[in-house]
């Protein structure tokens, strides 16, 4: 989706306080919400370049432990990780930023979500800049909620309709493929939104989809968290949502971009792994029983379907 002359010159200071405007207003809809909980700021530098602000809220009234990242890094070499699938950056130069959150809230009847926004640009003397926007959300629900896929998704398409009537289901369906935990060959979550390595229309344009994705994050989630923030719930619903958790950290571990990136360009480990929840189960060869919820969770939610 990166075009090879994608017109004007990107601003990235305009870049950079839109992501740190988007951080402040995230956290203060999050904690709003939580209505007990604050997010501590951790301010961090990076000895190769770069630093950011990590803000944590932990063990709150709603949410056990959210992370809403914002990191502005830079370096002399492009890292494996981004050269991989775009080997014409080796050699460059980059700048890296982006607002990366993740919220697992107590309640097993609200979903974990995860969004990030992202600008990349590589530089090199003599040589146009390379640059791209990346991002999006996707939801993990542990109990499925028709209304809350729904209302999910349906927000997402309106973030994405100004852009074209084909950049939703474009960005639906690479959200699905990427969101996939191959050696279980089961989906993370019902997906939502992703896209990468997009410059399209030029920068203005190009700015203008990353945030729209990032400003509908809270319109996407908020109202699904005060709705099921006080859903009674016992031990087997608590044990269930810690043993999908453990499908979120075997993604986050082995396939995800942005763990690899961070850990590749020497960033903040506890800053890259903050989207690990606090407590996690594994248990040997389980199974839902049929017609249980819980086996409803990978009938009729997990398999990839249109939600609008």
């Amino acid at each position: 989706m990166t075009e090879t002359n994608p017109g004007s010159a990107p601003d990235k200071l305009a870049v950079k306080a839109y992501l740190l405007d988007l951080q402040d207003r995230i956290c203060a809809a999050l904690a709003d919400e939580d209505g007990g909980g604050k997010f501590i700021e951790d301010a961090w530098v990076r000895a190769e370049g770069g630093g950011g602000r990590s803000r944590v809220l932990a063990e709150g009234a709603v949410i056990e432990k959210g992370g809403v990242n914002f990191s502005h890094v830079h370096g002399t070499q492009m890292p494996a990780s981004a050269t991989a699938h775009r080997p014409e950056l080796a050699g460059r130069a980059f700048e890296a930023m982006g607002v990366s959150l993740v919220i697992h809230p107590h309640n097993p009847y609200v979903p974990t979500s995860h969004a990030n926004v992202r600008f990349f640009i590589a530089e090199k003397e003599g040589a146009e800049p390379v640059w791209w926007f990346g991002g999006g959300y996707d939801l993990t629900p542990y109990y499925g909620n028709e209304d809350d896929c729904r209302h999910w998704h349906r927000t997402a398409q309106q973030a994405c309709a100004p852009f074209g009537d084909e950049v939703y289901p474009r960005f639906k369906q690479w959200c699905d493929d990427y969101f996939f935990l191959k050696h279980r060959n089961e989906a993370r979550g019902i997906g939502g939104l992703f896209f990468d390595d997009y410059n399209k229309g030029g920068f203005e344009q190009s700015f203008a989809l990353m945030r729209a994705v990032g400003d509908s994050y809270i319109p996407a989630y908020q109202p699904i968290l005060a709705q099921r923030k006080h859903q009674a719930y016992g031990d087997r619903e608590r044990h269930f949502q810690l043993y999908r958790r453990g499908r979120y950290v075997e993604f986050n571990l082995v396939y995800d971009r942005g763990t690899l990136f961070g850990l590749q360009t020497g960033g903040r480990t506890e800053s890259i792994l903050m989207s690990l929840p606090p407590l996690v189960r594994w248990e040997y060869n389980w199974q839902p029983t049929d017609g249980s919820a819980e086996a409803e969770l990978y009938e009729k939610f997990l398999p990839a379907r249109a939600w609008v």
